[in-house]
């Protein structure tokens, strides 16, 4: 007969731990779309400046850095959460 699986349940402690990794990568893609676009290294500044709407540019700049960063934190450390828990 094969072992029973024990399931796992889903622990304040793993929602803390989630929210750390999420909090995580929202900071370090804020830290990239600053820097990216306001370091000029790539003309990212220039094109973001010579745009019909240089704020709107901006904003969706950053927020599509930032979600992508903590999308990727946070389903990572879903996978290293769920390795520990093994």
């Amino acid at each position: 007969m094969p072992p029973k699986k024990r399931r796992t349940r889903i622990t304040p402690a793993i929602l803390i731990e989630l929210a750390c990794h999420t909090f995580m990568g929202t900071a370090l893609g804020l830290g990239f779309a600053f820097a990216l676009t306001h370091l000029d290294a790539f003309g990212i500044s220039q094109l973001i400046a010579h745009s019909v709407e240089p704020s709107m540019t901006l904003t969706i700049i950053v927020a599509a850095l930032t979600l992508s960063f903590a999308v990727g934190a946070t389903l990572t450390g879903a996978v290293f959460t769920m390795m520990d828990e093994r």
